[in-house]
């Protein structure tokens, strides 16, 4: 960059990294609860498409097990993992929405947190890709890109101290 495109009012970058900052994370809390109602609605109303996998869900459900004393099945076990995934998209959101809020006034704040929460949408998006297709690895990506996107943004991104 030139020096006279770093003056630029236009091109103020010591504003505009923190703002876009703030902007991928708000989008991304939004997706998130749109990644999170969809897959509670798609795991919860998946209809078995063929008369093995019927048969195979039925199973999941009718066949019961002793753990530790309590009685389970592996529909619950379905049932369980897929509602606890469904607590962690929504609760990724409010964490999106909290960084949001620190890309302006507190940057400095977000640190490892901004990176760790990329590299685990990272690793939702290869899984996604391995067990999964269409919307998941769709929304894993963007989300991945914007996380990714958004900690670089707000890594870089000077406290407003220093301006």
């Amino acid at each position: 960059m030139t020096p006279a495109l770093a003056r630029s009012p236009e091109i103020d970058l010591t504003v505009s990294r923190p703002r876009l900052a703030k902007i991928l994370y708000r989008t991304a809390a939004v997706l998130f609860i749109f990644f999170a109602l969809g897959h509670t609605v798609g795991f919860l109303t998946l209809k078995p498409p063929t008369p093995e996998a019927l048969a195979v869900r039925d199973a999941m459900m009718k066949v019961h097990f002793q753990v530790r004393g309590a009685t389970l099945s592996y529909g619950g076990f379905y049932n369980g993992f897929g509602l606890n995934i469904s607590a962690y998209l929504f609760f990724s959101s409010f964490l999106a929405w909290h960084l949001s809020g620190l890309t302006i006034k507190h940057p400095q704040a977000i640190g490892i947190l901004g990176w760790a929460f990329f590299a685990l949408q990272l690793a939702g998006l290869v899984l996604s890709w391995i067990y999964f297709a269409g919307g998941p690895v769709v929304f894993s990506i963007i989300m991945a890109l914007g996380l990714g996107l958004a900690a670089f943004m707000a890594r870089t991104a000077p406290s407003s101290k220093t301006r």
